[in-house]
């Protein structure tokens, strides 16, 4: 009898968690401490202080012990009352389940309706709010990049939206699959709420969420009527660390908070940015490349549309997206996340945020691509070569001539791969 023995480690291209650095690691491989101990609470008031330039916002940050839905409710209860009418546009799952979170709190929930494979029509939300004459709406909840269907929605165009409407709502927006990986920016861009987590570009283990905001959700705040009490930014607004973090602080995860954040600065937001943008580029690429009418497909239909953090591809009928994912988790060590929803059995996703260099997208999209050839999905042509060839020529500050990528793509395949 043999036993099947792993050796190297996994290529976790899952959604979130995501890939948690070293230094992070070790930041948090610590005795436990005193929360209240000056150390630690200098160390937990700069973690505060250095979400604001993350998020680029002056407004007040708040941080909770839970996942992002517990931001999600935070982000609701502290600004709505019970009958208050909310506008969700819908792009996904989360879109969908947030107005569904929104609607147990006694919330009126309007969707306007979308087709999970486009991002966010701002003019539609701009002609709703135009005919809201009597401003029953109390507030537009955005989901920035939808995980399940991998559609990024342009937050600004949204903002615009509202102000051309001259609508006064509130402006509530998910971050957590865009934050400290794609562009965001809370205060030029108007917005009043900003939900995110701790483990998708921050770089952490799950367990830490925060919303940022503005001080006109903070005056929202003084009359919202849904009952709150470990949610309630009036509680929290304060510096004594024990009412901070409503209880215990969550020691070790503000540990690795403060090295991730360290991490981003040294790298810089508009660095992070730039190179998630290449690396979906990358996978974008590759899954061009695959494409067939009888194959694999993006989900998300417009390439402007398309996030930077995750990618969402359909399968063909007569595969299960769960296969897909089995299969490359057990035989090639890759680890994908799957359809939700809608979606559930039609698709995979691979997620592309976070701790992530070429070499590693370079590796998953091998392992996905021998999946793909071991299930027996015909494939237009190698993704893997063209998003190798995508990453050589897009290498920051050594980019070669459109002369000399075309040889090498001569060389190649023959697949047509354009230069981004």
């Amino acid at each position: 009898m043999t036993t099947s023995i792993k050796r190297g480690r996994n290529f976790l291209h899952t959604p979130g968690p995501t890939n948690i650095p070293e230094r992070i690691l070790r930041a948090m491989n610590r005795p436990a401490v005193d929360f209240m101990a000056p150390e630690f609470v200098t160390i937990s008031r700069s973690v505060f202080a250095d979400l604001k330039p993350v998020f680029r916002t002056e407004g007040t940050v708040f941080l909770y012990s839970s996942s992002g839905h517990g931001a999600w409710e935070a982000a609701l209860a502290n600004t709505l009352s019970p009958g208050d009418k909310v506008l969700v546009p819908e792009t996904g799952n989360f879109s969908t389940n947030w107005g569904k979170m929104a609607a147990s709190l006694g919330v009126e929930v309007e969707t306007l309706p979308g087709d999970w494979r486009r991002a966010v029509d701002p003019a539609a939300i701009e002609a709703r709010l135009a005919e809201d004459s009597n401003h029953e709406i109390r507030a537009v909840m955005l989901v920035h990049v939808d995980t399940a269907t991998a559609t990024s929605s342009d937050v600004a165009a949204v903002r615009r939206a509202i102000d051309t409407a001259n609508h006064p709502c509130l402006y509530l927006v998910d971050t957590i699959a865009s934050l400290a990986c794609a562009e965001f920016r809370m205060d030029e861009w108007g917005v009043d709420v900003a939900v995110g987590a701790s483990q998708k570009g921050l770089m952490c283990p799950p367990g830490v969420a925060f919303t940022a905001v503005s001080d006109k959700a903070m005056k929202a705040s003084q009359s919202a009527g849904i009952s709150r009490s470990y949610w309630n930014w009036a509680e929290r607004f304060t510096e004594n660390n024990y009412i901070r973090f409503c209880g215990t602080a969550p020691i070790h995860l503000v540990y690795g908070l403060r090295e991730a954040l360290d991490m981003i600065f040294e790298e810089g937001l508009d660095a992070i940015a730039a190179r998630h943008v290449r690396l979906s580029s990358a996978v974008h690429k590759a899954i061009e490349t695959w494409s067939r009418p009888d194959g694999v497909r993006f989900n998300a239909v417009e390439p402007a549309e398309r996030a930077v953090s995750v990618t969402t591809i359909l399968t063909p009928e007569n595969l299960d997206g769960e296969e897909v994912r089995r299969f490359a988790r057990e035989h090639f060590d890759v680890s994908l996340g799957g359809g939700l929803a809608k979606l559930q059995g039609k698709a995979f996703r691979i997620g592309h945020m976070g701790d992530l260099n070429a070499p590693m997208v370079i590796g998953a999209l091998g392992g996905v691509e021998a999946t793909l050839m071991q299930l027996g999905v015909p494939l237009a042509d190698s993704g893997v070569a063209a998003a190798t060839r995508y990453l050589a020529d897009t290498l920051p500050g050594h980019e070669r001539s459109n002369a000399a990528f075309s040889r090498a793509t001569a060389r190649g395949t023959s697949a047509s791969v354009t230069a981004a």
